[in-house]
């Protein structure tokens, strides 16, 4: 829970304060003081009088009220000033930078416990343990170096590690990016990402917050939270990236369905931060980049121009965007022959615009005007600028940082000449800019943003179940997996097609049905059809029936058969995986070697929204089959979609289903049935 007292508080107590400035208790009384920070600051320290000049005490017995807490001290010394600040000092705020709690073992974590009861049971707010501190424009409570330059419109930095944080400021600062706040949430045993998200969010104005957060995220404790405050972040106008690191290593589990096996964690994190609109990155160099990028105007179309002297970078560039999906059109516009006119021989306008190494400022200049104003197949621009060290360049970034203002096209400068042109492009920073030092790390960053969405808004669906027999029918099933006649019952009321079929346990039975060979049999009773060979194709008579039965009641399991007509077309699957914490992914695409072989499927976070569908199934590789290719008719898309939404519905009423798999649907044309379904739903 973040209140005022950890945000802007009235008096600091540093526990474990310290005059040997090689220690985090001397560094971060340094810092607080150096910060600025005006209001009592007192140092508790039993071994020294005087430290750094502040009221310095042996304990707290003399102190009345403590606004923040900062505690240097070993673990279980945490807990004892942690009691005496809560209980007798109105203490509010605690900020434990001490490590050896529970990530080091089962002490530490009880530990932890015993301290997290104490300050919920006082409405206070805890940071850390094992963390570097909170950094913002009131105070500079970390004990780390450096401190970049704060400001309101800087970046809002949350990391999960103190020293992570600390290299992404690193980083950062040279390339001209500001911070606003930095909060190193540690083991984050009270206060989460999430929380200060919330936080964020809950505060937020437009005027004096920042606009741009970044996230380095070791754990989501709460996915749904972190969802609704970024998401509602983003809306108010703020722009959002993060790492999530520790996805791989998910263990395994069993997975009964094709849906089950190939779902994970990873994707789970992915869906959650495409729902919200956060861009996701995979390291810290491509979270700076991307952050850089929100620092300038938005990128809205996706035909960039490349505006440079340096051939081989153009080059570079050039391939980044196009891997990542936009383009570098080339300008036949016929404004471009008299672009060519003011340009040196042999320049080029074609795209990349290549204005030499003797292009002077007013060239730029001239290239950028005719960028934004006469060649609309332009939508942005990337300036790649450096020295060879012929001359100063500083007229050129005088000129750029002039249109970088007045343009309204986005502008990237990549100024690569951090040597030969030093001076200069620190005087491009110094007029509030940020710099790209690398153009292929922009482009890659540019891509990402580009092709990340705004967040979704969950669509009013009206559809009209009978919700009290679909309760029913899950209430009366016996086992966690429904019978399949359960299962397609429960299709039936969600009314998705199933092709015809029914359900026998005798082979006398077989000469009553009136479905239309061929058929397909099936096992009933075995959990895996395939894998048992429980799956007969191509039944054309009531003799081979009769052998397909005997065949299938001698596998282990057996319970009876389901006899279905024999359907041509294209195979489709939509399945579900329950993932804990996060909620129902759900999975669609191609059927067969397209799921397994290829991996071409897509997935999102229920519930589902209409638009993130359409532009999702767009994004499959054999997504040219849905429109007919080679003879075969087209998919109704329309109604593959909206079974999609039928089954996002679905887990709204019957939040306990674990896993279900639609494996495979039949699409012919307009028509699309389902030909297998298996359901798992947590019994409680």
């Amino acid at each position: 829970m973040v209140n005022h007292s950890v945000i802007n508080p009235s008096s600091i107590a540093v526990i474990g304060a310290s005059n040997n400035l090689s220690k985090p208790g001397g560094k971060i009384l340094r810092n607080i003081l150096a910060g600025g920070y005006t209001k009592p600051v007192y140092a508790i320290n039993p071994h020294e009088k005087n430290v750094q000049g502040v009221p310095t005490f042996a304990n707290l017995d003399t102190l009345t009220e403590i606004d923040l807490g900062i505690l240097l001290v070993p673990p279980k010394a945490c807990l004892e000033y942690a009691t005496i600040l809560l209980a007798e000092k109105k203490t509010k705020a605690l900020i434990i930078i001490s490590a050896g709690f529970g990530e080091l073992n089962e002490a530490g974590k009880q530990l932890e416990t015993e301290i997290i009861n104490l300050v919920n049971n006082y409405n206070a707010c805890l940071i850390g343990p094992n963390c570097i501190g909170v950094l913002n424009q009131n105070y500079h409570g970390m004990f780390t170096t450096p401190i970049p330059e704060l400001t309101p419109q800087g970046c809002d930095l949350i990391s999960s590690s103190g020293a992570t944080a600390v290299f992404l400021m690193e980083a950062s600062i040279p390339l001209g990016l500001k911070f606003s706040n930095v909060f190193s949430v540690g083991n984050a045993v009270q206060t989460t990402i999430a929380d200060i998200l919330e936080y964020l969010d809950e505060t937020y104005d437009p005027k004096t917050s920042s606009p741009i957060k970044l996230l380095y995220i070791e754990n989501i404790f709460n996915p749904q939270k972190l969802l609704r405050h970024a998401a509602s972040l983003i809306r108010k106008g703020c722009k959002i990236a993060a790492i999530k690191a520790g996805t791989t290593a998910s263990g395994s589990r069993a997975a009964s369905s094709h849906t089950g096996a190939i779902a994970n964690p990873d994707m789970a994190v992915k869906a959650l931060f495409r729902k919200a609109g956060i861009v996701l990155c995979q390291s810290r160099q491509e979270l700076i980049a991307v952050a850089s990028v929100f620092h300038y105007k938005e990128l809205k179309g996706q035909r960039i121009a490349i505006i440079t002297h340096a051939g081989g970078s153009a080059v570079m560039l050039t391939d980044a965007l196009s891997r990542g999906g936009l383009e570098v059109p080339e300008i036949k516009n016929p404004d471009a022959r008299e672009l060519i006119t003011y340009l040196n021989n042999g320049s080029s306008v074609k795209n990349p615009i290549d204005f030499l190494a003797t292009g002077t400022a007013e060239q730029l200049g001239i290239i950028i005007d005719f960028c934004e104003h006469k060649f609309d197949e332009i939508d942005a621009m990337v300036v790649v600028f450096g020295s060879p060290g012929l001359f100063d360049v500083e007229n050129v970034y005088k000129v750029l940082n002039v249109k970088l203002d007045v343009c309204k096209k986005p502008i990237f400068p990549v100024l690569p000449s951090v040597m030969n042109a030093q001076k200069e492009i620190a005087y491009f920073l110094s007029k509030g800019h940020v710099n790209f030092p690398d153009e292929v790390v922009l482009g890659n960053a540019l891509s990402l943003v580009y092709h990340t969405h705004k967040p979704v808004v969950e669509s009013d669906l009206h559809f009209k179940f009978d919700e009290t027999a679909i309760q029913k029918l899950i209430c009366q099933s016996a086992s966690e997996y429904l019978t399949s006649a359960d299962a397609y019952s429960l299709l039936s009321f969600l009314q998705i097609p199933c092709i015809p079929h029914i359900h026998i346990s005798n082979p006398e039975q077989l000469a009553a049905i009136t479905i239309p060979f061929p058929w397909v049999v099936k096992i009933v009773g075995p959990l895996h059809k395939t894998e048992s060979c429980g799956v007969l194709l191509n039944i054309h008579s009531l003799q081979e029936a009769q052998k397909a039965f005997d065949r299938l009641s001698r596998i282990d399991g057996f319970e009876g058969v389901l006899v279905q007509q024999m359907r041509s077309g294209s195979e489709l699957f939509v399945g579900v995986k329950f993932e804990p914490k996060f909620g129902h992914l759900l999975f669609f695409g191609l059927g067969g070697v397209f799921i397994e072989v290829l991996e071409d499927y897509q997935y999102f976070m229920t519930p589902a929204d209409p638009e993130e569908l359409r532009y999702l199934l767009r994004k499959l590789k054999g997504y040219k089959l849905f429109e007919g290719l080679r003879g075969k008719p087209p998919v109704n898309q329309n109604t593959f979609i909206e079974i999609i939404l039928k089954i996002s519905t679905l887990l709204k009423l019957v939040p306990g289903i674990q896993e279900l798999d639609l494996n495979p649907l039949i699409a012919d044309g307009d028509r699309i049935e389902v030909a297998d379904v298996r359901i798992r739903v947590l019994k409680t």
